[in-house]
């Protein structure tokens, strides 16, 4: 991505759009996903709901900072599909995100051109019905220290505002906490200097 620790994504499932081309109907549909599986449960779902569709055409793009992204024409012409609805995704900047567009053929053809325009407008359309939001990238460590050394750690989570994600708390303690990507060394460092206390990035 780039050096900044945030990103943009959807808050939530875009509404339904329907653009309308020669007869052909297009219903397209934004979902935020972060795993290969939700993808596949949306498009399941859609195509449950759409059963006399033809085309069930999307593209993903899912991490900050290995980026994973597939754009598939579903039996339309190779790249008037995939393709231009992951222009979308790219041109709003977005990660963490399905765009899917689900055609009716209405027994005009479109051509290629027509084609790349009407997934263009579709996952536009789409997009731009979105609530987007900017997310920060987190790094999650693993604090390890005897319960004795509490207060210390206690007092840099507090002084750092950490967000502590679990907690498992007997003889010797481990704290999981996240902190933004572009203080993530600071802290590391501070836990590192701290007499009798472990710090790891968490697998």
């Amino acid at each position: 991505m780039n050096s900044t620790d945030t990103y943009k994504t959807l808050s939530f499932p875009s509404e339904e759009i329907l653009f309308k081309e020669k007869n052909s109907k297009f219903f397209g549909y934004a979902f935020p996903v972060t795993t290969e599986e939700e993808i596949k449960n949306h498009l399941d779902i859609l195509r449950k709901q759409h059963h006399g569709a033809v085309h069930f055409c999307y593209a993903f793009q899912i991490g900050t900072d290995k980026i994973q992204f597939r754009a598939n024409d579903d039996g339309e012409p190779s790249n008037s599909a995939g393709a231009p609805i992951y222009g979308q995704i790219q041109s709003f900047g977005l990660t963490n995100v399905l765009v899917v567009v689900v055609r009716f053929f209405g027994g005009v053809k479109l051509g290629v051109g027509g084609l790349i325009s009407a997934y263009k407008t579709s996952a536009q359309m789409a997009l731009e019905v979105s609530e987007i939001i900017e997310k920060t990238i987190d790094i999650h460590y693993i604090v390890s220290f005897d319960y004795k050394n509490m207060n210390k750690v206690m007092r840099v989570i507090k002084e750092k505002n950490l967000h502590i994600i679990s907690q498992n708390m007997k003889e010797t303690c481990e704290i999981e906490i996240a902190t933004r990507k572009k203080n993530a060394e600071i802290i590391f460092d501070i836990f590192t200097n701290l007499f009798e206390i472990d710090i790891k990035l968490k697998d």
